[in-house]
């Protein structure tokens, strides 16, 4: 299995970004999939999640501002941020689950700014 991330950028504060998450040797339709981040000197935590049933699942901070999908034909996963706030400041990981093991993507940067 193997996830990479993509889409990282600087973003001012107020702005919007979508992140990619190209997986292989997992379907991502089949299986749980989801994005986490990790902020400088904080613990890594779950950002949005989606099932195989397409339920998804965000964290109160993000709620209304991004949006978890996938493209069954790219094999992909996205994340759509907008509304951007400096504290979204993070590196930014693809998570998948495959047979009970866990698989994440290098990380991507996310730095909102001005």
């Amino acid at each position: 299995v193997q996830l990479v991330e993509s889409g990282g950028d600087l973003v001012q504060p107020g702005g919007s970004l979508r992140l990619s998450c190209t997986a292989s040797g997992i379907i991502v339709s089949r299986n749980a999939m989801g994005w986490y981040r990790q902020a400088p000197g904080k613990q890594r935590e779950s950002v949005a999640t989606i099932t195989s049933w397409s339920t998804t699942n965000y964290a109160d901070s993000v709620k209304g501002r991004f949006t978890i999908s996938r493209d069954i034909v790219k094999n992909l996963v996205y994340l759509q941020m907008n509304s951007l706030k400096p504290e979204d400041t993070a590196v930014y990981y693809c998570w998948g689950t495959l047979q009970s093991d866990d698989y994440w993507g290098q990380g991507t940067q996310v730095t909102v700014s001005s």
